[in-house]
């Protein structure tokens, strides 16, 4: 068996990070395990590429949900990256944070160490921001390359004046000072090419000696000698391997993937394993309970003109081969697009004290998570609930961590998400309908009533879904929170040698994107470790 000092389980956005930052000091050994490839192909470099890619299962885990209450039964689609960089291999590399009071509200919920001022110097640690340079809320020396897009759409300038016409200001910088308003996106990008996590913190240090990076190797459970973490085994096709660790483990499997593992692993709620004959390591309730995602509505529309918009006509296909050829040679136009250009953070009513609700502009048509085609140019609005208060699970469904787990986010299940997201539907309904656009609009392809909250309704209820921010089903808390699974320091609760470090930890989900608040959650978790084993005080 192979024996190191730590092993990193998952090579996802925080995975990649811990295993980076950890073998930064030449005296420890780190492997770092993933399930899915190196992360190099094509379809990832290319920044487009993820709009033919992760719609079709490449890269990606392509998980659905159970049939949903709220959706009238309908599955939600749930992709995930399946790659070396996790997720950031098939997202649209949007660089958001989230409000100040989402982490503020962890620390307030018994996590000292993870408020706002607490967690920026960890933010910036990672970023290195080619245009906010001299900001107090931007590092500029981190691997992670941020940056406005290369060739941005003139769309963009639509919508954010139809944003401005309503009453809504621009903002230079949604990660600064000020998070409410309209804005242009900045992205994980360099030199043109997606920078994924693994781009940026695992590819450039492949030479360090005391770093083992293993792709292809789907984790099938951690080992425990008593209550104490030793071992992980994995799979390579059909080829079981184990690999030991001397000091710590690090589950970094994602909101779905950690929660599978610790549970076909023995450590999650007790009843649960004993149904599906695993033995249990620790009876630990919350492991899979928590789950939280940002509901999603979009908004669809049929463009008069084709300016600035991607479409399937001869001449939009002819514009996609040109655009291929000036990115291979240039790295520069449509290729280098990340589809949601511009957004907005606004607020549902008045009386909201914090924007509850973001909107991005897509520079085409994206119905069905890009999996319905349709002919002809658009432009569509992808507007998501900020804040939902719907909680679900993830539950396995054998004791095989081949098998997909049981994904059941409970979307609409809290009437606080529905009445929200019809108001701030009707609020995205006013913006789309600004005089701005009167020159592109066509009809809309999923039409909205915006007088008519029934109708509004029913037809978020058949066509709304997830905006892939899915987190929390191994949250953080204090000992007197009986559903925590790890505590400040994410240490997992009832055994040692073992800790999680990516977005299941989060208590509740930020208010946006959650990229960059789990590489953030990586940074941390390195130097916790670090901190730790300087102190003697390692779990």
């Amino acid at each position: 068996m192979d024996e190191f000092d730590y092993v990193v389980v998952g090579g996802g956005s925080a995975g990649c990070v811990v295993a980076s930052r950890l073998s930064e000091d030449p005296s420890v050994s780190v492997c770092l395990l993933e399930a899915g490839g190196e992360g190099r192909n094509i379809l990832i470099r290319a920044p487009m590429g993820f709009t033919i890619g992760m719609p079709r299962g490449f890269n990606s885990w392509n998980y659905h949900t159970v049939p949903q209450d709220g959706f009238n039964g309908r599955r939600g689609f749930q992709p995930r990256g399946k790659a070396l960089g996790g997720s950031s291999t098939i997202n649209a590399m949007i660089y958001a944070r989230g409000h100040r009071s989402d982490y503020d509200n962890w620390a307030a919920l018994g996590n000292p160490g993870w408020g706002f001022d607490d967690v920026l110097p960890f933010f910036k640690r990672s970023e290195s921001n080619a245009i906010h340079r001299d900001s107090e809320f931007h590092g500029v020396d981190g691997p992670l390359n941020v940056t406005n897009l290369r060739s941005p759409s003139p769309l963009n300038d639509v919508f954010l004046q139809a944003c401005q016409n309503q009453g809504i200001p621009f903002n230079p910088d949604y990660n600064g000072s000020q998070h409410f308003g309209c804005y242009n996106v900045q992205v994980t990008q360099k030199d043109g090419e997606r920078l994924s996590v693994a781009a940026a913190f695992i590819h450039p240090y492949l030479d360090r000696p005391n770093l083992d990076v293993r792709t292809k190797a789907h984790t099938t459970r951690v080992r425990f000698e008593g209550h104490r973490a030793v071992a992980v085994d994995y799979d390579i096709g059909r080829e079981r391997h184990s690999v030991r660790a001397r000091r710590e483990i690090i589950v970094s499997g994602g909101a779905f993937g950690t929660p599978q593992i610790l549970m076909a692993s023995g450590v999650g709620p007790g009843s649960h394993l004993q149904q599906l004959g695993i033995a249990t390591v620790a009876d630990v309730p919350g492991v899979g309970q928590n789950l939280q995602d940002h509901i999603s509505a979009l908004l669809i529309y049929k463009a008069l003109v084709p300016d600035g918009t991607v479409g399937i006509t001869p001449a939009g296909i002819a514009r996609i081969v040109r655009e291929i050829w000036t990115w291979r040679r240039h790295r520069k136009g449509l290729i280098t697009s990340c589809a949601a250009e511009s957004g907005v953070y606004y607020r549902s009513s008045p009386d909201v004290d914090v924007a509850d609700m973001e909107m991005e502009l897509l520079v085409g048509i994206g119905d069905d998570h890009g999996r319905k085609i349709h002919p002809g140019h658009g432009y569509s609005a992808h507007l998501l609930l900020a804040r939902p208060k719907s909680t679900g699970q993830v539950r396995l469904a054998s004791s095989d961590t081949h098998v997909d787990p049981l994904i059941d986010p409970k979307f609409f299940s809290h009437p606080y998400d529905m009445e929200t997201l019809i108001k701030g539907t009707q609020v995205a309904l006013d913006i789309m309908a600004d005089r701005a656009f009167d020159r592109f609009r066509g009809d809309m392809l999923i039409h909205y009533d915006r007088n008519d909250p029934d109708q509004i309704e029913r037809t978020l209820r058949e066509h709304a879904d997830t905006e892939y921010h899915p987190c929390g089903t191994s949250k953080m808390g204090p000992d007197s929170d009986p559903m925590a699974v790890v505590d400040a320091r994410l240490r997992v609760r009832g055994v040692q040698g073992l800790r999680v470090a990516d977005a299941s930890v989060m208590p509740v989900i930020t208010s946006n994107n959650i990229h960059a608040p789990t590489i953030m959650i990586g940074e941390k978790c390195a130097d916790m470790i670090k901190s730790d084993a300087k102190n003697g005080t390692a779990s």
